[in-house]
């Protein structure tokens, strides 16, 4: 059966159900999004003498929430504009209108009998044939199909979103013994490729899989911080990117989510699983009762494991909780020899074996709470999933997890590792001891780029479902690799496309980077079809190194810095003028040098996460790789007759002036860093190379030709500089910028408008460049840019320690 998903309806707008039906409206379906009505009148609503059949009061309750998620911060819209595809309603008047949906999502309240009564409606008006779906955490999903027709039970499972639904890539899914494997495959593969998830099939078992093993990680720490006498910034400090996990770790994570849900969770997992081998492990500490008593949640009641207080002066201090006196005092720096030794150690597999091996309480720490868990999740097995893969993406997309527990197993080494938890009082599942008897050594293991898993039930390794589709760079790179250089390395990815990835420092780009891109073209050109820049990093790219632009600056080689720009732009322009198809698959972070790479590529295949801008303006220089001509080409473009220019030009600068920065891929085409049918949107982060490597493949195959050089670039001299000139002297004297700003801002409408012209003139896109080069070296030698520059290179080497 092919099925279209045009209409979804959300049943419910809490801060789940509001949020679910955003979503789904950010990748172009529509929503109906319904809630209860009201029984009680507000004052103001009586004040207006409103009834309770009126629309806006039979409608306030989801309104009211919806207005609250639009307003949200981090947004749960890619744009304003998503709004539009959402209609709100209530249950009373608009139930009959999910007849014309495609899927009906139930985000109720946690209570199964409310859940039946809504289903009883659903029963009632939902079209025969189309999904039914609940987003429940806690309630079995075969309780919820009891007594429903055999039509609803064969397309009804969970869903089960996690918060925020547009950040957090899991999305479990949960069948019922009646849940037609259509319906099962269909919801799997939507969900990967249009809602852009991790999509992991769950047995129906309390807390499915994520929650699961990640409460039972956390309930077991919080005791093991009473049994090792640590700290609550210790423990943030262990279990934070050290360990490839997200900065939040562990305390300040559950400050943001709400102590109450980590205790709704490991209440209903100690009562739902009394033969739990680890069930005492899911009881609160006695310091979390205390906390939970006097309402210290976290965010949503100012005060958890951490506190931000007022000092005497104004300034503003983060307190930490002391848990053994239940007392907030100020932070301590955390020291570790063994933190300090993984510091330099970019794989973060070989980082975890240096931990594994500390002396100290680090080390300590690491041994006791991964050997519980490895004992925990191989118990697990088959009981919460048959494969062992499916808690590892449970894991990595559900809790942030750079690394899923098996994973990290295998890093460790799986047969000393069960020497070393046997030592320690753990002991691995007999499935693992059969495996080692088996000679099979390891969880996973990559043949032919192709990542596999042990399959327990037949003791042979099987390929991962799903990652077909994906082209995983670490499991090519050691096979397929072309050329590299000590930032890049290029990678055949077959059917005549390369892909060049960076692995500098936040993929900054320098000198090494450079060379790979025009060695890259040059082989491309000559024995391949087409190119991608895109990698498996954490970041597409942060930027040009600043911290080599500032140290030239110092020393004043102007001569050095004028050739690097040069060279940057003479990058920038290969991109755009090769004679072969070179597409840009940027993700997370495309700042500065490296949206200046987006913005000459043939082609942008983004991620729908991705944040684009050119914010040079920060460090007091402006765009000098391309971007800011490239900015005047694009305004250029857009002059049409009978339009004020001067408007279509400030539009353009004040993208730069301002530094934007897009929050969403939609965001960035709306921001002018994407031109119309020059980009696409990967929804899916796992997708997004095999996506950039077919639309290299696309544009060869339609007979790609090298475009030529623009030589009809309107810019409008003297009578748009006069428009800058003024703006940015307004903006001075209304002290809303410094007198460096102005001077910055006077430089980038000067590259912009073409120089001081005495008339609208057509220019060359080498003259431009030659004028944006010109301009940042002469901001370079400002001292207030230098001090700037110095400013963010200490603030980075601050966060970095």
């Amino acid at each position: 059966m092919k099925r279209i998903i045009k209409k979804v309806a959300v049943l419910g707008s809490g801060v789940m159900g509001s949020r679910i039906a955003c979503h789904f409206a950010n990748i172009g379906v529509e929503v109906l999004l319904l809630d209860i009505a009201p029984k009680e009148l507000l004052p103001d609503e009586q004040a207006k003498g409103l009834a309770l059949d009126n629309p806006k009061v039979k409608n306030r309750i989801v309104n009211a929430a919806l207005d609250t998620a639009a307003k949200s911060n981090p947004s749960p819209l890619f744009t304003k504009a998503v709004l539009n595809r959402i209609t709100t309603g209530n249950f009373d008047d608009n139930m009959k209108d999910i007849a014309g949906c495609d899927w009906t999502i139930e985000v109720v309240v946690e209570n199964l009998d409310i859940k039946k009564k809504v289903y009883d409606q659903v029963e009632k008006f939902r079209k025969p044939g189309t999904l039914i779906t609940s987003n429940t955490s806690g309630i079995p999903i075969h309780l919820m199909a009891e007594g429903r027709s055999d039509d609803f039970k064969a397309h009804f499972c969970g869903t089960h979103f996690f918060n925020p639904p547009r950040y957090l890539r899991l999305l479990e899914i949960i069948p019922t013994p009646s849940t037609s494997p259509e319906v099962i495959d269909f919801v799997m593969h939507y969900g990967d490729k249009f809602l852009g998830k991790t999509t992991v099939l769950c047995k129906d078992t309390p807390a499915f899989i994520a929650n699961r093993v990640g409460v039972y990680s956390i309930m077991a720490l919080l005791h093991l911080v009473e049994k090792m006498d640590l700290t609550v910034e210790e423990v943030d400090k262990f279990t934070g990117p050290a360990l490839g996990r997200p900065k939040s770790a562990t305390f300040r994570t559950s400050d943001v989510v709400g102590l109450d849900t980590m205790i709704n969770v490991a209440n209903g997992l100690y009562n739902n699983l009394p033969n739990d081998k680890a069930h005492d492990l899911f009881v609160l500490p006695d310091y979390v009762k205390k906390m939970a008593e006097n309402k210290w949640l976290g965010d949503k009641t100012k005060q958890g494991f951490y506190k931000k207080v007022k000092n005497a002066d104004g300034s503003s201090e983060i307190l930490a909780l002391d848990l053994k006196t239940l007392e907030y005092k100020p932070q301590i720096k955390v020291k570790s020899a063994t933190l300090e030794a993984t510091k330099p150690i970019e794989n973060l597999r070989e980082r975890m074996r240096v931990y594994a091996k500390g002396t100290d309480k680090a080390g300590e720490f690491f041994r006791t709470s991964f050997y519980g868990l490895f004992e925990y999740v191989s118990d697990r097995i088959p009981e919460i999933s048959d494969e062992l893969y499916r808690i590892d993406d449970a894991l990595r997309a559900g809790f942030g997890w750079e690394l899923g527990p098996f994973e990290v197993w295998d890093a460790l080494g799986v047969k000393e590792t069960v020497a070393a938890m046997k030592a320690k009082g753990n002991e691995a599942a007999a499935w693992v001891h059969e495996m080692l008897n088996g000679g099979n050594e390891s969880f996973y293991k990559v043949e032919n780029g192709v990542k596999k898993y042990y399959d327990i039930p037949t003791k042979s390794y099987k390929t991962v479902p799903g990652t077909e589709s994906f082209i995983i760079l670490d499991n090519i790179r050691e096979s397929k690799t072309v050329w590299k250089n000590s930032g890049t390395t290029l990678t055949d990815l077959g059917d005549g496309i390369l892909n060049l990835e960076f692995h500098t420092k936040m993929n900054t780009i320098g000198g090494e980077v450079l060379q790979g891109i025009n060695k890259a073209i040059d082989i491309a050109e000559k024995d391949f079809r087409g190119l991608v820049i895109g990698n498996d990093g954490a970041n597409f790219s942060a930027g040009a190194n600043v911290g080599m632009i500032f140290m030239m600056a110092v020393e004043q080689e102007w001569d050095e810095i004028n050739m690097a720009v040069g060279m940057f732009q003479k990058t920038s322009m290969r991109i755009r003028y090769s004679s072969i198809p070179v597409v840009a698959a940027p993700f997370n972070l495309a700042l500065g040098g490296g949206c200046e790479f987006c913005l000459h590529a043939d082609h942008v295949q983004l991620h729908a996460e991705t944040y684009m801008g050119l914010v040079e303006f920060g460090v007091g220089l402006i765009p000098g790789g391309g971007g800011t001509k490239e900015f005047a080409l694009r305004a250029s473009d857009a002059f049409t007759e009978g339009q004020i220019e001067q408007n279509v030009l400030k539009d353009r600068f004040l993208t730069i002036g301002m530094a934007k920065v897009s929050t969403s891929a939609p965001e960035a085409y709306d921001l002018g860093y994407l031109l119309k049918d020059k980009y696409s949107i990967s929804m899916n982060r796992s997708r997004l190379i095999a996506d950039a490597k077919e639309k290299a493949i696309e544009l060869a195959d339609a007979g790609y030709t090298q475009p030529s050089h623009r030589k009809d670039i309107k810019v409008l001299g003297k009578s748009g500089l006069g428009m800058v000139y003024i703006g940015a002297n307004s903006m001075y004297s209304g002290h809303y910028i410094s007198e460096h700003d102005k001077k910055i801002s006077e430089k980038l409408g000067y590259v912009m408008c073409g120089g001081d012209l005495s008339s609208p003139t057509l220019v060359t896109e080498q003259y431009l460049l030659d004028l944006e080069r010109e301009a940042f070296l002469s901001l370079c030698g400002e001292r207030k840019t230098l001090e700037r520059i110095q400013s963010i290179l200490t603030k980075g080497k601050t966060l970095r320690n």
